[in-house]
Formats: structure tokens, sequence, C-alpha cells
């Protein structure tokens, strides 16, 4: 069985200098996971921008934000594996290098198609360093209390990022220009890198160095065409062979990876990883929330800007309130978890996200700030905190160390798939309920149907989480 084991120090001075403060090594994880999440959002509002100085067309356009989403999705598990057989510190070092280098590039494109390819390299700098930061995270700090507390850090850190974007954008966008919103990574990345090199310890799981190739091709080119596919239903709609084709194709792809899982002697992903029912149904219910709760940022803020008439940088301070409710969730949730159990706070979270959806779906073209995007906004963000941190910890925790950056790479990427789909199902229903019509009433009317089957999916969560997690008890054994 794989153990996981930390590089020895080299011997003479470094031997005998003590490990840094776990608060220092979580503060450097949690900037890299920060960075990962902040680049998915922040370059929506530079969009417009982009397409002027760089005649993007409106396919082009899309390919901006989908070009990182999908290198992001398809390569998690590998890098995930990656880490833990390859030293998870070296893993976050090369995948922020490469993130950072591909900022650069992309925030100097001159024509198109270098923006997206720097766009597709960022996604897969991404993927390889998301996964090492929960599992750094988890490895510095012991199980309990304390490891509650710090992933709950690390959600609170990675849903700000998502929710800064807007405001980080915008600002950049009107304050200097849009390839600030890639060039901000660089000086960033570089400062999170030196701090990497020197606080945080190599660590990696026991055993045989051999990295399952074939499994690796095939989970990536499965999960990559999966999120291709997703993403061309909103332009091409459900039953377009655009659509059908890539998903039969991804399917395959996964099938065939399932089917080299369970001969290989050191799978990517041993399949008995399922077996345990808290990886399983945290991983379940990480993706049906992520289908429900992803789009809140991106309706929110078509509706600011479109029917309010905000401005960019108006938009993204409208939804401050919202961001520090997530962290407020995330930080609260491990006080409960030991008391009520972690399913059970999970599951309120979700009920509370779903219950702030069902009012935001109220809103109307004439709509106040404060009811009509504050007060719903931090009802839905505060539990969306409260219920990641203990999906976060369910997760990580029923599995064995040599798995802890697969399991990291798979959380990872259930939030991400879940939320890519989520965005298509909910843009359809959304362009679907307004009837093309682009007057304000029209739109509101499809944001809040959108809004409105969001909460339908977040209760399909909760029955995911009563029938299939593993209660307070059986979790603890």
């Amino acid at each position: 069985m794989d153990t996981d084991t930390e590089t020895p120090p080299r011997a003479g001075l470094r031997a005998r200098t003590p490990a840094p403060p776990a608060w220092l090594v979580v503060a450097v994880a949690c900037a890299g996971q920060f960075l990962v999440v902040l680049d998915v959002s922040v370059v929506n509002v530079a969009l417009p921008s982009m397409r002027a100085d760089l005649g993007l067309s409106a396919t082009g356009l899309q390919w901006v934000v989908n070009a990182y989403s999908i290198a992001f999705a398809g390569f998690m598990l590998l890098g995930g594996r990656a880490g833990d057989l390859f030293g998870r510190k070296r893993m976050f070092l090369v995948g922020l290098g490469l993130f950072t280098l591909a900022s650069l590039v992309g925030g100097l494109a001159q024509d198109d198609w270098q923006l997206l390819a720097a766009r597709a390299v960022q996604g897969l700098g991404a993927a390889v360093l998301a996964p090492s930061t929960l599992t750094i995270l988890t490895s510095a700090v012991p199980e309990g209390a304390a490891r509650a507390r710090s992933i709950a850090t690390w959600t609170a850190v990675g849903a700000g990022g998502g929710a800064a974007g807007g405001l980080v954008g915008g600002v950049l966008t009107e304050g200097l220009n849009w390839r600030w919103v890639l060039l901000i990574n660089v000086p960033l990345g570089v400062v999170v890198l030196a701090a990497a090199a020197r606080w945080i310890r190599e660590s990696r799981s026991g055993g045989e160095r051999r990295l399952d190739l074939p499994g690796a091709l095939l989970v990536t080119a499965g999960t990559a065409t999966l999120a291709y596919a997703i993403v061309q239903t909103e332009a091409e709609g459900w039953g377009a062979p655009a659509t059908l084709v890539p998903l039969a194709v991804a399917l395959a792809l996964i099938a065939g990876f399932l089917a080299v899982e369970a001969r290989t002697r050191l799978p990517l992903m041993p399949l008995g990883l399922f077996r345990v029912r808290s990886v399983a149904a945290a991983n379940a219910a990480m993706f049906v929330c992520g289908m429900g709760s992803f789009a809140m940022w991106f309706f929110m803020t078509l509706y600011a800007q479109n029917v309010l008439g905000y401005s960019p940088v108006e938009a993204g301070l409208a939804l401050v309130p919202s961001s520090l409710a997530v962290v407020a969730g995330s930080k609260i949730a491990p006080r409960l978890m030991p008391r009520f159990g972690s399913r059970n706070v999970a599951v309120a979270g979700v009920i509370v996200t779903a219950a702030g959806f069902g009012w935001q779906s109220t809103m109307t073209a004439d709509g106040s700030y404060v009811t009509t995007i504050m007060l719903p906004g931090i009802v839905m963000m505060a539990g969306a905190g409260f219920a990641m941190t203990p999906l976060a910890s369910l997760a990580t925790s029923g599995a064995a160390p040599g798995d802890a950056g697969l399991v990291s790479g798979l959380i990872n990427t259930s939030r991400t798939l879940g939320g890519s789909l989520g965005l298509a199902i909910l843009s359809t229903v959304a362009a679907s309920r307004s009837a093309g019509a682009a007057d304000p009433s029209a739109l509101t009317r499809g944001y809040a149907a959108a809004f409105l089957c969001g909460a339908g999916i977040l209760v399909l969560a909760v029955v995911v989480l009563l029938v299939w997690m593993p209660g307070r008890r059986a979790t603890a054994d």
C-alpha cells in the first residue's frame, strides 16, 4: 500500500532548518488556488475590449473563456496523480510557472490565436497546480479541527477568487486595459513561486513512481472532450451533431479509461476509491452543487449590467457582500462540523443556497440593489460556503494518504465539470424563457427562470447527500 512520504532535507545547515509554520504553508497553497479560480471569471468583463482590440469573432470570444476551462477540467486528474507520484511541491511549482508564463504571453498577444493558445496553456498549468494546493494543505495540517479550518480557508479563498474576478477585471479594464487582467498574474505568480520554493516541503506517496500513461491519455481526452461537448450546447443546442458527436466520443473515451483502470497494475485512478462512500458521495454532491450554483456570478453580473445598467466596476462592487458571505460561511462551517457532523452541515448549507436561489428568482426589471442583488446574494453564497467546506473535508478524509492528490484533483474536476454543465443548462433555460428578446423585462424573465432551475438542481444535491452520504457515525468509523 502506498504511504505518504516527506522528502528529507539535505545534510548540513538545511537539515537543521525547522519546518515552516503550518499557517504559512496554508497561505501559500491558498494563494495558488486563488490565482487558479480568479482566472476562470476575471476575463469576463474584459471580453468586449479584447474583441475590439484583436478583432475576435463571436465564437473566438467564447473560446477565450472555454479554452481555459476545458484544459483545466481535462488535465485535472492527471495533475493530481502526477503530484502524488512525483512530488506535490514540484507539481505546484511546475503548474504555477506554466500558468504565470502563459499569462505573460496572453497579456502580450497580438493575434487572436495567440490569446486562445495562451489561455489553453494557462488552463493546463492550473490543472497541474490546483490539486497540489489542497494536498499540500492537508499534508501540512493534521486531520481534525485544525485541518477543517484550513480547508475552510481554502474553500473561502477559492470562492472569493471566483467572486472577485468581476471586480478585479472591471477595475483593471477600465483603469488600464484588458491586457492587465492577464498580466496581473505575472507579479503575483512570481511572488507565490518564491514563497512556495522557500516554505513548502516536498511530499509524495511512496511506492513505484510510474504514471499510468494509457489511463492518463484516455481520461484527459475524455474529460476535455466532455467539457467541449458541454460548451457546445450553449451555441448549438443539445440535439445538434456538433454536441452529440463529441459527447458520444467523450463517453467512449471515459468507458475505455474505466476498462484500462480495472486491468492495469498501477492505475491512475484506483476504482476501489469509489467504494469509499464518503469519497463517491462527496464528489457526486459537489458535481450537482456545481451544476446549480456555479452560474450565480455569471447571471448576477449580466442582470446588474444588462438590466439595471451598472458599469463593470459597479457590478463587481455590487457582489462584494456576496463574496464576504461565502468567506463567512466557509469559516463558520468547521465550528459546527464536530458537533453536528459534516453531512448535516453540508445539507444545511445546500438548503440555504437553494432558498437563496429561490429568492433570487423573484427578481424584477426595476428591482432595487438591496432586495434583488445584495440580500439574496448573501443568502446564496453564505450557504455555498457552508456546504463546500464539509464536502471537501469528507472527500479528502475518506481516502488513503497515497491518493490525496488524486482525490483533490477529483473534487476539483467534479466541481468544474458540474459548473460547466450547469452553466450550459441554465443558459439554455434563460435563453428559452426570454425568447430571444433583449429588453430588460425579457432578460429578467430569463435570468429568473435560470435561478429557479438552479434551486431545483440544488434540491437534488440535498437528496444525494441524504441518501448516499454516510451519517456521522459511519463517517467516523
